[in-house]
């Protein structure tokens, strides 16, 4: 599974509040949509957003076992939380979720085939109260159907009595892609422990049994862990009591979901939730037949090396840039990467470097295309 790109932990701290692994413009020419500009040598030139001229209908997929897929055409996609925000609207609520569809050919990732969700048009009311955060967490085919699935952290109203709601909520994929309206996830009582917020889903086949499951913290360093396959309301098929040895925070292992290569899917368990790229200390949770629950070995990963950022406009800040996601977009079997560099909330351009040239991005982007 690849990364989804979170907020920092702006999921969890809205939910605190309240008591909480991408791309891209239309980078077609005016003329010619459907060809890239060729740049010197015959080289195709990154391709820019200033040139789309709007959004192309997502291609309808019959299925696919490819992470992150969410319209089944048998490439990955990529969901983008931090989206720019519009001139004049700096304290305004965020923009919402951005959704990139892959593509087959050199472009891989086809900024001009792209989503918004938000809370308005997606989320699940609870208690007749539409959300006002919404950030995607996790991406993974939970129903079992060949269409990958979104985890969406949301701040369900809580007076601060008793065990909260639980804030996590899914948006089924489908040929369209990622449509429709949310679900509240679904965790049976026996599943929870204690009155901590249900955080930081993780998507693995803990138990070797062919279904993706689902695993969430619970108090005490416990974790819920949620057998698959999910139903269409959100409902796991089975969940037994919360289990010992999570943390804080959970995370997916990387490149491989099952570290220690036992037909397995295994957890991380750190003190604060792992960024994409970034170097990440933690203990593994092992997988097996009963799902998470026995001690591993100690984990880490090394920073991914940053190339340099393309260049901005105007804005706010000096830039920042970070990694979104470290994983295979083009099926060569090699981790691709994606960044975003950023001033402010109002300038941002995001990157895609192939693994066979990761020095020149093959296509960048603003995020400023999601509001038009």
């Amino acid at each position: 599974m690849g990364w989804v790109v979170r907020s920092g932990t702006a999921a969890a701290a809205a939910i605190a509040a309240c008591a909480c692994a991408a791309l891209l413009a239309g980078c077609t020419n005016a003329t010619e949509p459907d060809r890239p500009a060729r740049g010197k040598n015959g080289d195709t030139t990154p391709l820019s957003a200033r040139e789309t001229t709007g959004g192309l209908p997502v291609p309808r997929g019959k299925g696919s076992r490819v992470p992150g897929d969410f319209n089944g055409d048998g490439h990955r996609d990529l969901v983008l939380n931090d989206l720019v925000k519009a001139r004049g609207d700096s304290h305004g609520d965020d923009a919402g979720i951005g959704v990139v569809y892959g593509s087959a050919g050199p472009r891989v990732l086809d900024p001009a085939v792209r989503g918004l969700l938000t809370p308005r048009a997606n989320a699940a009311p609870v208690g007749g109260t539409l959300p006002a955060a919404f950030d995607a967490e996790a991406a993974c085919d939970l129903d079992k159907d060949g269409f990958s699935d979104l985890v969406i952290a949301t701040d369900p109203p809580y007076n601060g009595i008793g065990r909260p709601p639980v804030p996590l909520q899914l948006l089924f994929g489908s040929p369209a892609g990622l449509t429709g309206k949310a679900v509240v996830l679904r965790i049976p009582e026996q599943a929870r422990y204690g009155n901590e917020w249900p955080d930081h889903p993780v998507c693995g086949d803990f138990d070797g049994d062919g279904s993706t499951d689902l695993a969430v913290t619970a108090s005490s360093g416990r974790v819920s862990f949620l057998r698959g396959p999910f139903a269409r309301t959100g409902a796991p098929r089975a969940a037994p009591g919360s289990v010992p040895g999570g943390g804080p925070a959970l995370s997916a292992p990387s490149p491989a979901l099952d570290a220690n290569d036992d037909g397995y899917d295994d957890l991380v368990v750190s003190t604060r939730p792992a960024k994409p790229g970034a170097a990440a200390r933690g203990t593994l949770l092992l997988g097996g037949p009963d799902g998470p629950g026995r001690a591993g070995r100690r984990y880490a990963v090394d920073a991914v090396p940053l190339p340099q950022a393309p260049p901005l406009g105007a804005g706010e800040t000096n830039p920042t840039t970070a990694v979104l996601a470290h994983t295979d977009f083009d099926g060569d079997k090699r981790p691709d990467l994606v960044t975003r560099t950023h001033r402010g909330e109002r300038a941002d351009a995001v990157a895609l470097y192939a693994a066979s040239a990761p020095g020149h991005p093959l296509i960048t982007f603003s995020t400023s295309v999601f509001l038009r």
